[in-house]
This record gives structure tokens, C-alpha cells and sequence, in this order.
């Protein structure tokens, strides 16, 4: 009974091998070099890269516990990854204020402007940018063309509070004088 059933199997296979029109040899030499359809290897030059927020969450979790270098760090690499993040921007040139790197800061308050206009946020934190310079004048600027936009901002009165309290602001009458 096993004979029978290994000569059945036999020739089912071998009926099946003879109705093949090519065997593996042939369809390797015939085949297209091109399958239809495109191919289905990706090059690493075709992946297009879409960033993740994580690089500006690290960011603005540094710069809230004061770890200006390493917010500044993981603000600049969230530009290099996707430049048209005016958040990313923003951070990176509040975290060079903080290292007081100004001239940076300036340029990348110009590359925010650029992709998002003037924000009430940019305008506030290039006045406290200001402050922070000892420009007390354009700093005022800043703030009240921020506050003329939301005046309901805590953040804007608490920066101009902060402002009104320097010493060259500071309101004298003329006869109160030691």
C-alpha cells in the first residue's frame, strides 16, 4: 500500500514539474530586471523624514528647569530637523537670551517673524530679550506693541510691571529729593 501511495505521489509531482512552462533555472534568467510595479527596496536617500516633537518637548522641559545649554541644544536640532517650527525657533533664541548670546538670539527671532509674522509671544520675548540687555527703551516698545495686541496677557502687565520697576523708570515728584 505504501508503494502505491509513494508511485501516486510521484507522479502527481511529476505531471505537476512537467505543466510548468520554465523551471527555477530559466525564470531566474528571464526575469525582468525591473519588476512592474517599481522596486520595493527603498534607497535610504528616498525615506522622507518626518520629525517628531521630541527634540522641542526636551527643549522646553530644560529651559523650564533653567538648563539653558542643554534647551539650546535640543531647540537647535529641532531647527535643523523641521526649520519651518516657529516653536522650535522661539525656544532656540529664548535659550540663547538666557546663555546671553544675543546676537544668535536676534537671528533667530528674525527666522520666527519670518515664518510666523509678530506673534504677541515673539514680541514679549524679544522685549524681555531687551531687558535683559540693559535696552530698557526698546524693551518698553516691544512690550506695549505686544500689550496693544492682548492686553488681557498676565505674562505682558507682569513684564511691564517688571519694567516699571527699574530704576530708570521710577516715577519721582521733583520736590522728593534727599
Amino acid at each position: 500500500m505504501r508503494r502505491i501511495v509513494l508511485m501516486l505521489t510521484c507522479c502527481w509531482l511529476a505531471l505537476g514539474l512537467a505543466a510548468c512552462d520554465y523551471t527555477t533555472r530559466e525564470a531566474a534568467i528571464v526575469a525582468p530586471v525591473d519588476p512592474p510595479g517599481g522596486d520595493p527596496v527603498q534607497e535610504p536617500t528616498d525615506v522622507k523624514y518626518y520629525p517628531s516633537d521630541e527634540p522641542v518637548r526636551l527643549g522646553l522641559e530644560h529651559f523650564n528647569r533653567g538648563s539653558y545649554g542643554l534647551s539650546q541644544r535640543y531647540f537647535k536640532d529641532a531647527v535643523e530637523k523641521s526649520p519651518k517650527d516657529v516653536t522650535a525657533w522661539i525656544g532656540l533664541a529664548a535659550s540663547y537670551d538666557r546663555l546671553r548670546r544675543f546676537d544668535l538670539a536676534d537671528q533667530a527671532y528674525a527666522r520666527a517673524i519670518r515664518l510666523g509674522g509678530e506673534t504677541v509671544q515673539i514680541l514679549n520675548d524679544q522685549g524681555y530679550s531687551y531687558m535683559l540687555r540693559g535696552n530698557l527703551s526698546a524693551a518698553r516698545r516691544k512690550f506695549e506693541k505686544a500689550y496693544s495686541l492682548d492686553p488681557g496677557n498676565p505674562v505682558i502687565a507682569n513684564n511691564l510691571e517688571l519694567l516699571n520697576g527699574s530704576r530708570r523708570f521710577i516715577e519721582r515728584p521733583p520736590n522728593n529729593q534727599p
